[in-house]
C-alpha cells in the first residue's frame, strides 16, 4: 500500500514476500513489453543489452538503500531531495514521480487490454468460428475509469491479493521459459539466425554498433520502471525488508529479461516480433506451448497490469496528499472522503492519463518514451540526492554508504537514457513537456504564493484599492500556517529562518530548546538563543515573522516530537530538525516524518 502515514506504527508492517509483491508488480509487468522493444533497437543483441540494463540496476540499489534506509519515510526521490535540498528542488522530483505514474497507469492499462484482447480474439476464432477484436483505446479508458471509482470507493491493493497477482506471474514467465526450452529441444523452428542477418541491417540503419546499442540500452531501461515503487511504500515494510525487495527486483529482472528475449527471438522472426511488440509474449507463447499457454499469458498480463494500475492510483494518491501537505500543491485538490481517498486527486489523474492515451493514439513506443523520461527523471534526481545528502547531511546517521563513484556512474546512466529517448523520438520530449510544464508552474505559483500575493498588493495598492482589499485578506490567510523547528545551538538560528523564509509562506513559527544532559548549565544555550532573536528581528532579519521560543525539561527523541505535534496541532511533516546522528539512540523513522533541514 503506498501511501503516506503520519504515524506507520499504527500499521501492521510488511515482511519481505507480501512487500515485494507489491513493488515486484510493477517492475515485472515490464516484462510483458520491454523485450519487444529491445529487440525492436538492437535485434539479437536485446539479450545483452537487458543485462546492461540489470547492471544499472544494481548500482541503483546502492544508491536507495543509503538515503531510503537513512530517511525511511514514504516519497520517494520527493522525501530524499525535501530532506537535503530546498522544497522547490523537491516539488521537480514530486512532478517527474507524478508523471511517472501517469505513464504507469496509461501504459500497464493499455498493454493489458491488448493482452487480453489477443487472448478473447484467439477464443472466439476457436470456438465461435470468426476472430472478434476489441476496441483497445475506448477499453483502456474505460479500465482506468472503473480503477478511478475503486479507488474512489475505498478500494485498495492488499497485500495478499498483489501476492496471489505476483505468485501467478512468476509461474507464469517460469513456464514460458520451460516450453521455451523444450520448444528448442523437440527441434521446433528456430529463427535466431536468420534474426542476425536482419539485427546487421539495423545496425547499418543506425550507423553503426555503438548508436545501436545505445539507442537500445536508452528505450529498454522501461524495463527498471518501477524499482523506485518500494521508497514510496517504506514505513508500512519491516525493519531491514526494504534492502531485500531491492535485491529481489533486481533478480526479478536480471534472471527474466534477459532470458525472455532470447527465447522470442528463438521462436520468432524480427517482422513477426516488430508486429507483435504490444503483445509479444502472447504470440510467442502460442508458438511454443499452444492456445492454452496463449489464454494464461494473456490473462497473466491483464491481471498484473491491472494490478499496476491500481498501484499508480495509490501511489499518486499518497505523493500528492503529501506534497499538498507541504504546500507544494493547493490543498484543495487533497480534499479527502469518508472512506479516506482523495477523489479530486483521483479524477484529475483519470482526466490526465486518459488525455495523453489519445494524444499518443495509443503507440507504445511514444507511451514508452514518455514513461522513460519521466521515471528516468526521477532516479536521476534520486541519484543527484544521494550525492547532495553526502554533502549537505555528512552527519545523517546511515546504515549503509554507497561510493561515490557507483552513484555518479548511476546518475550518468539514466541521463544517457534520456537523452537517448528523446533522440529516438524527439516528440517523446514533447509530449512529455505538455504535461510536465503546466504543472511545474502550477506547484511554483503555490510554493511563492506569498512573493506573488506581495507583487499583486503593490500593483493594485493605488490602481484597485477593492482588491487590495480582498487580496491582503487573503495574504493574511495563507501566512496564518504554523511551522515549529528544534534547535540546539545559537548558530542554527539564522539557517532555520533562512530555510522557512526561502521554503515556505506560513509566519507563525515555534522554536523549541530542549535539556541537553551533557550541557553544565541546562538553559545557557535557551538564554543564547532567546537574547540573539529580539537583536536578529530589530537589525532586519525575518522581522514578519510571528516567533515563539520555548524551552521543553525533556531530552529531544521520539517522545518530544509526540508531545509537541500533540500540544500545538501541527503535522509532523511541519516539524523541523537537524539531523539524526550516530550518536542517538533512535533513527529517523522514530520521529514520525519530520523533516530535516540542516546537518
Amino acid at each position: 500500500m503506498i501511501t503516506h502515514s503520519e504515524n506507520p506504527h499504527k500499521h501492521l508492517k510488511l515482511g519481505q514476500l507480501p512487500a515485494t509483491a507489491i513493488c515486484g508488480n510493477d517492475i515485472m509487468s515490464s516484462c510483458l513489453y520491454v523485450s519487444g522493444i529491445a529487440i525492436l533497437f538492437a535485434g539479437v543483441y536485446a539479450p545483452l543489452v537487458l543485462l546492461c540494463i540489470g547492471f544499472v540496476l544494481y548500482l541503483y540499489k546502492k544508491v536507495y538503500t543509503e538515503v531510503v534506509e537513512a530517511l525511511p519515510v514514504n516519497g520517494g526521490a520527493y522525501n530524499c531531495l525535501l530532506n537535503g535540498t530546498s522544497k522547490t528542488v523537491a516539488a521537480v522530483a514530486g512532478i517527474m514521480t507524478f508523471l511517472s505514474y501517469i505513464a504507469t497507469a496509461v501504459i500497464s492499462a493499455k498493454v493489458g487490454v491488448e493482452y487480453l484482447g489477443i487472448g478473447i480474439e484467439h477464443a472466439t476464432q476457436e470456438f465461435m468460428g470468426s476472430a472478434f477484436g476489441i476496441p483497445v483505446i475506448p477499453i483502456t479508458i474505460a479500465v482506468l475509469f472503473l480503477f478511478a471509482l475503486l479507488v474512489i470507493s475505498g478500494v485498495k491493493d492488499s497485500a495478499k491479493v498483489a501476492f496471489g497477482i505476483f505468485s501467478l506471474h512468476i509461474l507464469t514467465l517460469i513456464g514460458f521459459l520451460i516450453f521455451g526450452v523444450l520448444y528448442f529441444a523437440q527441434g521446433g523452428t528456430l529463427y535466431f539466425a536468420s534474426n542476425i542477418a536482419q539485427t546487421t541491417q539495423i545496425i547499418s540503419k543506425n550507423g553503426g554498433l555503438f548508436m545501436t546499442v545505445y539507442l537500445a540500452f536508452s528505450a529498454s531501461l522501461l524495463g527498471v520502471s518501477g524499482f523506485e515503487s518500494s521508497a514510496n511504500f517504506v514505513e508500512e515494510q519491516e525493519k531491514g525488508v526494504f534492502r531485500k525487495t531491492l535485491r529481489n527486483m533486481l533478480l526479478g529482472v536480471v534472471i527474466f529479461n534477459p532470458l525472455i528475449a532470447y527465447a522470442v527471438l528463438n521462436v520468432m522472426p524480427y517482422s513477426d516480433i516488430v508486429q507483435a511488440k504490444d503483445f509479444l509474449l502472447a504470440n510467442a507463447a502460442q508458438i511454443i506451448g499452444g492456445k492454452y499457454l496463449l489464454y494464461l499469458v494473456s490473462v497473466d498480463a491483464f491481471l498484473v497490469l491491472c494490478g499496476a494500475v491500481l498501484t499508480a492510483y495509490i501511489g499518486v494518491s499518497g505523493l500528492l496528499h503529501r506534497m499538498s501537505g507541504d504546500h507544494c500543491i493547493p490543498s484543495w485538490f487533497a480534499r479527502e472522503n469518508k472512506r479516506n481517498a482523495f477523489p479530486r486527486i483521483v479524477i484529475g489523474f483519470f482526466l490526465l492519463s486518459s488525455s495523453i492515451l489519445l494524444i499518443t493514439h495509443g503507440d507504445l513506443l511514444s507511451l514508452a518514451g514518455v514513461y522513460t523520461i519521466a521515471f528516468l527523471g526521477v532516479m536521476s534526481l534520486f541519484a543527484l540526492g544521494n550525492l547532495i545528502l553526502k554533502e549537505t547531511r555528512t552527519e545523517l546517521k546511515r546504515t549503509y554508504q554507497a561510493p561515490v563513484s557507483v552513484v555518479i556512474i548511476a546518475l550518468l546512466a539514466t541521463l544517457f537514457g534520456m537523452f537517448g529517448n528523446i533522440r529516438i523520438d524527439p516528440n517523446n520530449l514533447s509530449f512529455f513537456e505538455i504535461y510536465f510544464i503546466p504543472t511545474l508552474l502550477l506547484v511554483l505559483c503555490v510554493i511563492y504564493q506569498d512573493y506573488i500575493m506581495k507583487f499583486l498588493l503593490r500593483i493594485t495598492s493605488r490602481v484597485a484599492p477593492g482588491l487590495h482589499r480582498y487580496l491582503r485578506l487573503h495574504f493574511s490567510d495563507i501566512t496564518e500556517g504554523k511551522f515549529v523547528a528544534f534547535i540546539h545551538d545559537v548558530s542554527r538560528l539564522r539557517p532555520i529562518l533562512d530555510y522557512i523564509d526561502r521554503n515556505e509562506v506560513s509566519w507563525n513559527i515555534t522554536l523549541i530548546h530542549c535539556k541537553d544532559k551533557r550541557e553544565i548549565d541546562p538553559k545557557a544555550v535557551f538564554t543564547d538563543i532567546h537574547d540573539t532573536l529580539p537583536v536578529l528581528q530589530k537589525a532586519g532579519f525575518y522581522s514578519h515573522f510571528h516567533i515563539d521560543l520555548q524551552y521543553e525539561d525533556e531530552e529531544f527523541g521520539p517522545g518530544i516530537i509526540d508531545k509537541i505535534s500533540r500540544k500545538l496541532n501541527v503535522h509532523k511533516n511541519r516539524i523541523l530538525i537537524g539531523s539524526i546522528h550516530e550518536t542517538h539512540s533512535f533513527s529517523y523513522e522514530d520521529l514520525g516524518g519530520v523533516r530535516i533541514i540542516y546537518s
